[in-house]
């Protein structure tokens, strides 16, 4: 099977050469299914759900029955605020409400790690050096890279937290969406065209994907470091107080603490006469 790789540039557009992707995140076979409801959800998470429309009863007015019942040949009505009259209620109208979906973190995860899987097969995942070297944030120079690289359409930045420079200068453009990692989604890699994302933000990702063996191996390491941190710092603790105990100076009796007149019993106080006299 052929090493999965993305392009590498630097910050000025000119091709370094190719990076290795993992092929746990850029590799699986796209779940359409679980992408589309992802997206499903996500795009109604975003709905507002503030619509509201009156029902007969909240509308203003209509309180009066308009005519009698009987006798003048018309149709019954008892209120002119009823859905059938101009200006009356609305029969069923939208409420507010919450549009959002409840989507287990193992669909979302699959579903991203699914989108970077089509862009990668289709060789749209684009990485750059690093924007380190971009001192202030400047369109000119985001532009300037998307020439370089000859890229055309929609175009999604992912950066690391600590390169606002470059989050900054892609901005300003019409189409291309920057964030971070944190903020990356299944919906704005499925509308971009093109991923672009510097190496550390790369490194940063595939290190150990959530839902994989790597990080399921590297979290069982971490709980069995912290299960065993804490009875080696106690075993180290007491060594230590072991051997100040038997090393120090306060521990051991001294002469003048043995002789002491205050702990021992003095002469005088054995044959003074107010002992003799209480014994009497």
């Amino acid at each position: 099977m052929a090493e999965l790789t993305a392009d590498l540039y630097s910050a000025d557009g000119a091709k370094k050469g190719t990076v290795e992707l993992n092929e746990a995140i850029f590799g699986i076979e796209p779940n359409k299914a679980v992408m589309h409801q992802v997206v499903t959800a996500q795009l109604a998470a975003a709905r507002a759900g503030t619509h509201s429309t009156k029902t007969r009863s909240e509308v203003r007015g209509g309180g009066r029955k308009p005519w009698r019942q009987k006798g003048l040949g018309r149709a019954r009505h008892g209120s002119i605020r009823s859905p059938q009259w101009a200006g009356g209620g609305v029969a069923h109208g939208p409420k507010p409400r919450d549009y959002s979906q409840r989507t287990p973190k193992k669909m979302r995860r699959l579903a991203l790690r699914s989108a970077l899987s089509d862009r990668a097969s289709n060789g749209k995942i684009k990485v750059v050096e690093t924007f380190d070297i971009w001192e202030t944030p400047k369109t000119k120079n985001a532009v300037a890279l998307l020439e370089a690289m000859e890229l055309t359409g929609k175009v999604l930045l992912i950066a690391e937290d600590h390169e606002r420079v470059a989050i900054k200068s892609f901005r300003n453009l019409g189409d291309v969406i920057a964030s971070n990692l944190g903020q990356a989604n299944t919906y704005d890699i499925l509308w971009a065209d093109t991923v672009i994302m510097s190496q550390g933000t790369l490194a940063l990702g595939q290190a150990a994907p959530r839902g994989t063996e790597e990080h399921a191996a590297q979290a069982q390491e971490k709980s069995e470091v912290r299960s065993q941190k804490p009875e080696a710092e106690v075993a180290e603790a007491d060594a230590s107080v072991s051997e100040d105990s038997i090393d120090s100076p306060d521990s051991v009796d001294s002469p003048d603490s043995v002789d002491s007149p205050d702990t021992a019993e003095s002469a005088d106080s054995v044959d003074s006469p107010d002992t003799e006299g209480d014994e009497s």
